[in-house]
């Protein structure tokens, strides 16, 4: 939000080619030499009937860095804090927003899984935590599920 010098709450990087298909027929390029546009858009809640929350570990994360992206959230999709609890801990520490959908955490000394994961959303400001969620011996590049979704 508010980035690239501008004071507009969203902003959306497509690539060259995205960008030029929303042209007229044969102005692509034209379009693509604007630069900085406005768009009209909405957001559309996302309804993932009787599909859990899921986190896919990034491929990178290790014993010192997790990595997660946070996938098939219902409603907005809209997430303003990412937060992981260690195993044994009763202390929530906040995730970064790495990019898009993926939140990281690093860390001087190595985690305990397993690992709780507390979700909080924008608009609504729900929250749903995730108990353990990510286990004891988790893996990068798998994919674990929490049981249940935002509402």
């Amino acid at each position: 939000p508010g980035t690239c010098g501008s004071d507009s709450p969203y902003h959306f990087d497509l690539s060259g080619r995205a960008f030029g298909a929303m042209a007229n027929s044969g102005q692509d390029g034209n379009l693509r030499k604007v630069g900085k546009i406005v768009v009209q858009h909405r957001r559309v809640p996302c309804i993932y009937n009787g599909v859990s929350i899921a986190f896919h570990v990034d491929s990178k994360s290790n014993p010192y860095y997790f990595a997660t992206a946070v996938e098939y959230e219902n409603g907005d999709g809209d997430l303003k804090k990412v937060e992981l609890m260690e195993a044994f801990g009763n202390t929530w520490v906040t995730m970064q927003q790495s990019y898009g959908a993926v939140w990281k955490y690093n860390k001087q000394s190595l985690l305990r899984a397993p690992f709780s994961i507390r979700l909080t959303t924008i608009e609504s400001g729900k929250i749903f935590v995730a108990k353990n969620v990510i286990p004891t011996g988790w893996k990068p590049g798998q994919t674990y599920r929490a049981l249940g979704n935002f509402i």
